[in-house]
């Protein structure tokens, strides 16, 4: 297809060119809403570094989500949904978090890299990432009353030939026991002293609070950007937290408070209704080996109960486990966060759960095991092998979730394509001659001639 290789030497100049705005050319229009050459030019860029031998025509498709994109977006605000400050704050800020975690946390690297500070590049996210809450909003309004029904997925079941039935790998569902360590008064004594002279350095000595965060905090996100939190809106923080924070004047400092976190200092910069900004230093105090010595004793007493059925497993759960863990208020049944669902293929499981769980028979329970958080806090967990699945080819009675999800997503698209083709009929588009080779499956409009 034709445009595909315009397209893509369109790419060197954009890819070759970081701090500067390349030239740019509406390639499209739908209702009112503009279609930039960069763009494809751009999520072109982005598919060869990932699929080196790129279709033929995937300029065409690409185009075509751009415009399917351009028209949810249209049709967003004709519906004039809403889209909250704090919704594209909290989605830029954890994409520069991305970002910089890749980057080593490098500023630096990302400066020379965007050609922008981090600040400017936040801003620069804004109006793109509203845009794509708005198409998100307007696809989830689209499809939220779709279901299925059992009949439907046996006769979505049904059509697939025996032959292209898929394998499933095996697959554990597992229940679980946290047991945290708990922090010796001794250490937290050590970060509340810590935490009480910083405050006292900032308060008394007029050092500047944003330099004591960045070095001395124990929250990465916020310290490198001097403890600052951004805008965010009441209910945002822990209660322990917010109920210091919402009491403060402008500019004034917190005394040492305590959460489930560690101890904070907070100062707030600014405060409108419901919304505040402000920034903090964490102080954590160290768990030590003796409080992991004592949390691994709890949970070897805890399996013996569990072996000799002196406790149920739902009990022990609401005795024991962390509140703080997912799987407390799930009767301690594990979701997997790949997918939501309990399931958990051999390859989603961290190695030491795998090791642990291998040999198991259902029912069973598995000695502590001691898993790293994100953060490099240790914990333990006991874990219940409630099932486990063998590799299988697909079937109603084993995988019906799968199959009613497959089912599902089939009728959500027949849908949308439905709701597309009546849209466009009553929506103005047009579209640059030079796609006319492309075969759209929706119908898009007059040619865009420039």
């Amino acid at each position: 297809m034709k445009y595909t290789f315009i397209v893509l030497a369109f790419i060197v100049s954009i890819c070759g060119i970081r701090a500067q705005e390349p030239l740019d050319k509406i390639i499209a229009t739908v209702g009112g809403e503009p279609v930039l050459l960069s763009d494809l030019a751009q999520q072109l860029a982005y598919m060869r570094e990932r699929q080196p031998n790129m279709p033929a025509d995937a300029a065409c498709s690409l185009m075509e989500n751009l415009l399917v994109e351009s028209l949810l977006l249209n049709q967003a605000k004709l519906d004039s949904i809403e889209v909250k400050d704090e919704e594209i704050d909290s989605e830029v800020n954890v994409r520069v978090e991305e970002i910089l975690r890749y980057m080593g946390n490098d500023e630096a690297q990302f400066q020379t890299y965007y050609g922008k500070t981090v600040p400017e590049v936040r801003n620069q996210m804004r109006e793109p990432t509203q845009q794509q809450i708005l198409v998100r909003k307007m696809r989830q309004e689209i499809l939220s009353s779709i279901t299925v029904t059992p009949s439907e997925v046996r006769e979505f079941y049904n059509k697939i030939p025996r032959d292209s039935l898929p394998y499933f790998s095996s697959e554990v569902e597992l229940g679980e026991i946290v047991f945290t360590p708990v922090v010796n008064p001794a250490q937290k004594k050590v970060a509340f002293d810590k935490l009480t002279e910083l405050r006292r350095r900032i308060t008394l000595e007029n050092t500047s609070f944003a330099e004591l965060a960045e070095k001395y905090s124990a929250d990465p996100g916020s310290a490198r950007n001097g403890g600052d939190l951004g805008v965010v809106k009441r209910g945002t923080f822990v209660p322990e937290f917010e109920a210091a924070a919402y009491n403060l004047d402008k500019d004034e400092i917190s005394p040492v408070i305590e959460s489930d976190f560690g101890f904070h200092v907070i100062q707030l910069i600014d405060r409108k209704g419901n919304n505040i900004h402000c920034r903090h230093i964490l102080i954590k105090p160290d768990i030590t080996n003796e409080d992991l010595v004592k949390a691994k004793s709890s949970a070897d007493s805890i399996r013996n109960m569990l072996m000799t059925d002196t406790i149920s497993f739902s009990a022990a759960v609401k005795k024991y486990s962390d509140k703080k863990s997912q799987s407390y208020n799930n009767d301690g049944l594990k979701l997997n966060p790949k997918n939501g669902s309990t399931y958990y293929s051999i390859a989603d499981l961290d190695p030491d759960v795998y090791f642990a769980i291998d040999k198991m028979k259902d029912g069973s329970f598995s000695a502590p095991v001691e898993l790293k958080e994100p953060d490099g806090s240790k914990q333990y967990s006991i874990f219940k092998l409630i099932s486990r699945s063998r590799p299988h080819k697909a079937s109603l009675e084993e995988d019906y979730t799968k199959i009613a999800e497959a089912a599902l997503e089939q009728k959500k698209g027949m849908f949308l394509i439905e709701w597309l083709t009546k849209h466009t009929s009553d929506t103005h588009i047009e579209v640059d001659e030079g796609f006319s080779d492309c075969g759209f499956e929706t119908k898009w409009g007059a040619v865009l001639r420039n």
